[in-house]
């Protein structure tokens, strides 16, 4: 219960503060930050649905609102009609870049927080054990 509970907690906080500051939810943060990171800054729109654990329909109810800003454009595969390709806009990496600092600083502060460095090296081998955590290292946490 405090794994479920932390979590929703800390992603509240983290959303309620990218959304005041960037209108952005923190799905929509971590959207744009994988295609920031994806070749050509574009993912099927199915593997950008697994990369943030969400369903096929939660992914376009997603992508939907980040087009709709200009933050993201659909594109066609040239040899496959049935798939389709989320891209990150130039304004999509401008709205991330604006926003990735102070998001960064404020999950800093949450954590240094409450946890000594040492206790923060435990925290993030620990959690590097669970499901989907060890391939993530600090380098795709920014634009």
């Amino acid at each position: 219960m405090r794994l479920l509970r932390g979590n929703a907690a800390t992603r509240r906080a983290l959303s309620a503060q990218l959304h005041a500051e960037h209108e952005l939810t923190i799905n929509d943060f971590e959207c744009l930050l994988l295609l920031a990171h994806a070749e050509e800054n574009s993912l099927r729109r199915v593997d950008l649905a697994e990369g943030l654990q969400l369903t096929a329909s939660g992914v376009t109810r997603l992508l939907d609102g980040l087009e709709h800003c200009g933050l993201v454009a659909k594109a066609k595969c040239d040899t496959d009609a049935r798939v389709t390709y989320a891209v990150l806009t130039d304004e999509g990496r401008r709205k991330l870049e604006a926003a990735a600092p102070a998001h960064m600083a404020q999950v800093h502060a949450l954590f240094t927080e409450r946890y000594t460095a040492e206790e923060l090296g435990v925290l993030a081998e620990l959690l590097s054990r669970l499901p989907g955590a060890a391939t993530v290292d600090q380098g795709t946490c920014t634009p």
